[in-house]
């Protein structure tokens, strides 16, 4: 199991660095971390009921906190905090996450979907 040896949340960039012990170095959106969350409420029980997530361009991490020793939960300002992110699945999202990228991206494009919110004009 790869391990993190450090991890940089970066509020105003809005981004999270992680480096893990092989050596390799990561760099994540808030939003794709908040776009791929391992919950339940995002991935579905089958890959049937995965749910698109829609208009998370602005999402931001407020805190962090450990799970034991395999896993971090990241609270989401918009209110998601339901993923548990162990060490395996930052590490599948870190090496591959351009081509998750774009599979999502054609997936809202798709569904007729965007990553950022509407904002009526008054």
């Amino acid at each position: 199991m790869p391990i993190p040896t450090d991890i940089k949340l970066h509020q105003k960039s809005k981004h999270l660095e992680i480096t893990f012990e092989s050596g390799e170095h990561f760099d994540f959106t808030c939003e794709f971390l908040r776009v791929f969350s391992p919950s339940a409420e995002v991935r579905g029980h089958t890959e049937a009921q995965a749910v698109l997530q829609v208009e998370k361009a602005a999402v931001n991490i407020e805190k962090i906190e450990p799970v034991g020793t395999y896993a971090v939960i990241l609270f989401f300002d918009d209110g998601h905090n339901t993923g548990i992110y162990s060490w395996d699945w930052l590490y599948h999202l870190g090496i591959n996450q351009s081509s998750l990228w774009t599979t999502y991206l054609a997936a809202l494009e798709k569904a007729g979907k965007s990553r950022f919110a509407v904002t009526l004009k008054h």
